[in-house]
Order: structure tokens, then C-alpha cells, then sequence
């Protein structure tokens, strides 16, 4: 075989290890993770309120409970679903945020699936954070993305933060929104 041959397929090869195999997934996870950037912050005088905090929830036992157990309280609501690339992409950052500010902020990490993968998800990749479900048809206070998106939420109401697109979630820029959000009266 031709040295040029012997090249192109194992080139080939790893090209097609990206979609055939769990080393593409990994692979995938960890390019989103790499490519991430920060997300914006909206400008304080072009924030949005929420629509109110009345928002029925299920927690990670299936009980019921409402959204507004947060009001007055910073808020990081991420949408998200187990099977979602990039959502899973975003997760390592979004542990070790709520690994340094749950005593701080409210997390909500809302999930429309069944318990069922979800806490596999959680166990197989040592995901501590607080999974919520949310309740399909249920009025919610903020726009659902289709699959992914994230909310930061001020003690006001007004959304400081809104993103559809995996972003790197610990790093200085959301720090200190957070320090600062925290820290106002």
C-alpha cells in the first residue's frame, strides 16, 4: 500500500470516528467546550422583567413546587435535556458555578425529560446540581427555548442574561455578574 494511501485512510478513518463512535461524541463535547465563549450581559437599561414568579415545578423527587419560592432572589435558569450535545457541552461550567455559588444564587437546571435518563445522566457524569422539571403545558415566566437556553435573573425580575447557544458559564464575566447581583440590596 502507498504511503499517500495509507494517510488518506487514516484520516478517513478518524473523520468517521467523529460520527460512528463514542469518541465523536466525547470529541464533540470537548471542541464545543474549547470554542465557548462567555455570554453577553444585557445592559442594565435594556433588561427585561419576567413575567411574574408564578411557575408551577417538579423537583428531582417528582414533587411540586412554585418558582416563586425564588422571588427577591438571584436567579441562573438553564433549559436543558440529557440527549442534547451541546447542553451536555455546557454542564461541567454550569457545576462548578453552582459549586461556588449555591449559597448565593438560586440554580435551576429544568429538564422536560423523564427521571428515568436524567438521573442516569446525573450518576454517569458526577452532576451534583439540582435537576427541576418542568411541566409540559404549564405557563412559564420566561420564553422555553426549543432545547437549550440560560437565564440570569436579578433579585428584580429583570433578565441580566439570555442565551440559546452553548456558552463557557464559569469564567470572569459571569462571576462578576453574579458577585455584583449578589451583592446589590
Amino acid at each position: 500500500m502507498k504511503r499517500k494511501t495509507f494517510f488518506t485512510l487514516i484520516i478517513m478513518a478518524f473523520v468517521l470516528s467523529f460520527f460512528v463512535t463514542p469518541v465523536g461524541y466525547w470529541g464533540k463535547i470537548w471542541l464545543m467546550r474549547v470554542f465557548a465563549s462567555p455570554p453577553d450581559i444585557i445592559k442594565v437599561e435594556d433588561r427585561q422583567q419576567i413575567d411574574g414568579y408564578d411557575w408551577k415545578l417538579k423537583d428531582a423527587n417528582w414533587g411540586l413546587f412554585n418558582f416563586n419560592e425564588s422571588k427577591d432572589k438571584v436567579l441562573f435558569v438553564h433549559f436543558w435535556a440529557s440527549w442534547n450535545t451541546p447542553s451536555a457541552a455546557e454542564l461541567k461550567g454550569i457545576q462548578e458555578l453552582y459549586d461556588r455559588y449555591s449559597n448565593q444564587v438560586d440554580f435551576y437546571l429544568i429538564t422536560n425529560e423523564e427521571r428515568e435518563p436524567v438521573e442516569e445522566f446525573m450518576a454517569k457524569n458526577k452532576y451534583t446540581f439540582p435537576v427541576t422539571y418542568r411541566i409540559v403545558g404549564e405557563d412559564a415566566p420566561v420564553k422555553i427555548p426549543k432545547i437549550q437556553g440560560t437565564y440570569i435573573i436579578d433579585k428584580n425580575g429583570a433578565i441580566a442574561v439570555y442565551a440559546e447557544e452553548p456558552h463557557d458559564w464559569d469564567n470572569n464575566t459571569v462571576t462578576q455578574l453574579l458577585d455584583s447581583l449578589s451583592n446589590t440590596p
